[in-house]
């Protein structure tokens, strides 16, 4: 029972270091991208592959409201086919940037989560994301590593055990959804008109 309540303290001791300034500006980042037809790039590795997979499903489903514009949010974790062959022909590295190249538009959005900061595949990609004039958002470990000093906006877990970041990086992910879920619909009306052309498709 003790191991399980350090563990608890050191998730809350972390959890209260979450700069909350940090989280607003990443959910504006996300709405106004939203707003703006812009797509958004979700990617990391291992534990945080498993949370890109699963933001970007609530970023795409989860989000949805009548008349408003809907994300379109991209996994470049998701397609094993590509994400194969790019890692066999062209080396792990390039895996994620490779699919990104096809899509990338200035003004998209990049959300690149790495517990380390230095994967090489996730800084190649952001890399790329900074050279088309991407919006990066980082969710990072302690000091954040090569990728939070090429982020927009990082987000770093300050605690040193690995599986307490995830769990923050999830609960980050989770916070924003809701966010944006519960965003007023007074934050629509200049994009009201521009939209109200776009008819929903029948999937009956």
């Amino acid at each position: 029972m003790e191991r399980f309540m350090k563990y608890l303290e050191e998730l809350k001791t972390a959890l209260d270091l979450i700069p909350m300034s940090q989280f607003d500006e990443i959910v504006d980042i996300l709405h106004q991208a939203r707003l703006d037809r812009k797509q958004v790039f979700v990617m990391g590795n291992g534990g945080s592959a498993a949370t890109a997979s699963h933001f970007m499903c609530d970023l795409a489903k989860a989000t949805r409201k009548p008349d408003w514009p809907r994300f379109r949010a991209i996994g470049l974790n998701d397609n094993m086919a590509i994400l194969s062959a790019y890692s066999n022909d062209e080396g792990y590295e390039n895996a994620l940037a490779e699919q990104m190249m096809n899509l990338i538009q200035p003004n998209d959005v990049v959300f690149a989560i790495s517990c380390s900061g230095n994967s090489s595949n996730v800084i190649k990609a952001v890399s790329l994301a900074q050279q088309s004039d991407a919006v990066i958002i980082g969710l990072t470990g302690r000091d954040g590593g090569s990728l939070a000093g090429m982020c927009d906006v990082n987000i770093s877990a300050q605690t040193d055990a690995i599986q307490q970041q995830e769990d923050i990086h999830s609960m980050i992910c989770h916070m924003i959804i809701v966010a944006l879920i519960e965003l007023p619909e007074t934050e629509v009306p200049t994009h009201q008109t521009v939209y109200a052309e776009i008819q929903p498709v029948s999937l009956d």
